[in-house]
């Protein structure tokens, strides 16, 4: 593969290195690729899911849950990728949002998610607790976040399809932590997709810093005092790292560079001509020391850039990573769900705003049941919402959540979350179903957020049980009434909707009747 490399590439890497690591990075085009996956702890623990994983793991060493796999398994083509117990991942690509800290309880924003596979690692990281934001500006990659949200079962996160700049008002110094996986030249993905190479030379790396000025800038103004940025990219080019950063700390001296140790150090010496401008100040040029390269000759993974970037809190707020987790602790213990109708959010395809909850609502089944509620403009019933809750869900799993409709469609929104006036919103929270003619229909979501034992009425297929694929395939099943795990005393009745679980983790709907499961499994999402 090193012959197919731009030649404008080589040479430049070469100026960088120095010919004997020069050597070193050119050889790594032509070693075996690394597979990696990560465990959804949101859905199973790390333990739980290597007692039964059917792939040969390995540890990947700067990721708590990611793993190695080896070459020739499929780990997208087994029933526990539809069930969202992991997510397949290239390993480099794990340390951006580890390196973020995400505590339960955070407000996170990933300002560039899609695909998701960072945002799901957040996701995982928040246990439902808090809020996530996630952004891309690119509407044609926004289909595979929420997707990949909704197979992990996130409750928690918002979708948007904004440009940042857009998003300034409405999260003025609000998010904890933020995640910037900025666009890039890619070089770091030659290996991995060759056409990046021919993407390459079509675009400027210039072109790409200005992108990532900007979305530096924007994110500093979205971050609280003592919250914490991840910069991050899968390229090489100084210009687009360590230059990035040297500027930033020069533009915003509210910031500092918080050192990474695991990795191998940035690189000073890469800020000189012709790549880089030569005058940043001294402090600026010795905290990129403290930035990360992984690079693909020095470890198993196809190559990262990080910097973790932090805010000055409050005064009196003490020095220290742990610190800063400690000063934004707490903020949410101040915040009432809005009492106002989000009358200027848009919901992307979906209707219009109907109606929303009133303020401070104790729980999502205190939403159901009217409390609170928005008044007499609602042109949508909820009944038959509270109506579902009440026959198929044990627990409360909208408890904490605002209930928010846009037409037809129920959504649970975090309830801290601010008014999301203007912006151009995809998913508002955990989508719930569509109210439609008196009755409801829960969504794919609902069932993939839900843990098994909170429904009262489910079917759990063994993995060896040829009916699970048969599931997936979106074929109708024979299932007895005695395989319908329900509390007789809760649930009388098998008939109708049912939560479908493959080893007790939820995949999908069905509805029961007289030993016959309708397959309720999305079109788009069977087993091909």
């Amino acid at each position: 593969m090193t012959k197919q490399l731009p030649p404008l590439f080589r040479d430049k890497m070469m100026d960088l290195l120095g010919e004997e690591e020069f050597e070193q990075f050119l050889a790594s085009y032509d070693q075996a690729r690394s597979f990696g996956l990560r465990v959804n702890t949101g859905k199973i623990a790390k333990a739980d899911f290597l007692d039964k994983s059917p792939f040969v793991l390995e540890p990947v060493p700067w990721a708590s849950e990611g793993f190695y796999y080896e070459e020739g398994e499929r780990p997208g083509k087994h029933p526990y990728y539809h069930a969202g117990l992991y997510y397949i991942q290239e390993p480099s690509a794990m340390a951006p949002a580890e390196l973020l800290q995400v505590q339960p309880g955070d407000k996170v924003l990933d300002l560039c998610a899609a695909p998701g596979g960072k945002s799901t690692q957040i996701a995982a990281k928040l246990q439902g607790e808090g809020v996530l934001v996630v952004n891309d500006n690119h509407s044609d990659r926004v289909k595979a976040l929420v997707k990949n949200l909704e197979i992990f079962g996130v409750r928690n996160a918002v979708v948007l399809n904004e440009r940042p700049e857009r998003m300034l008002n409405v999260f003025q110094s609000y998010f904890d932590k933020i995640l910037i996986d900025a666009p890039c030249s890619g070089e770091g993905m030659f290996r991995k997709e060759e056409d990046m190479m021919l993407q390459w030379e079509r675009h400027t790396v210039q072109e790409f810093a200005g992108m990532q000025r900007e979305l530096l800038g924007q994110a500093a103004q979205m971050l609280a005092p003592g919250g914490t940025i991840v910069y991050s990219t899968c390229t090489f080019s100084p210009e687009e790292n360590e230059a990035q950063i040297a500027e930033f700390l020069d533009r915003h001296p509210a910031f500092e560079v918080v050192p990474i140790e695991r990795f191998e150090s940035g690189r000073p010496d890469f800020l000189r001509e012709p790549w880089c401008e030569e005058d940043y100040s001294t402090r600026s040029r010795e905290a990129v020391a403290g930035t990360a390269r992984l690079w693909p000759h020095r470890l198993r993974g196809e190559g990262h850039y990080v910097a973790v970037l932090r805010k000055a809190g409050d005064a009196g707020a003490e020095a220290g990573a742990g610190a800063a987790v400690n000063a934004v602790a707490g903020r949410d213990a101040g915040l009432k769900a809005s009492a106002k109708r989000d009358a200027g959010l848009r919901a992307g395809a979906d209707a219009d705003f109907v109606s929303a909850s009133g303020a401070g609502p104790r729980s999502g089944r205190d939403a159901l049941r009217g409390k609170g509620r928005a008044g007499t403009d609602s042109r949508v019933s909820l009944e038959p919402l509270q109506a579902f809750e009440d026959e198929l869900l044990r627990s409360e799993p909208f408890a904490d959540l605002r209930l928010v409709c846009y037409g037809e469609h129920a959504y649970a929104s975090p309830a801290s979350l601010p008014e999301l006036h203007g912006l151009k919103v995809v998913r508002p929270g955990w989508y719930i179903g569509a109210l439609h003619r008196g009755r409801f229909e829960p969504s794919h979501a609902l069932a993939m957020g839900l843990r098994m034992l909170e429904a009262k009425r489910a079917l759990s297929l063994d993995l060896s049980d040829e009916r699970a694929l048969r599931y997936l395939k979106g074929e109708t099943l024979e299932v007895a009434e005695s395989e319908i795990i329900r509390d007789p005393e809760v649930t009388k009745a098998a008939k109708g909707y049912c939560l479908v679980c493959i080893d007790g983790h939820p995949v999908g709907w069905g509805k029961w009747l007289d030993g016959m499961l309708k397959n309720e499994y999305p079109p788009g999402w069977r087993w091909t």
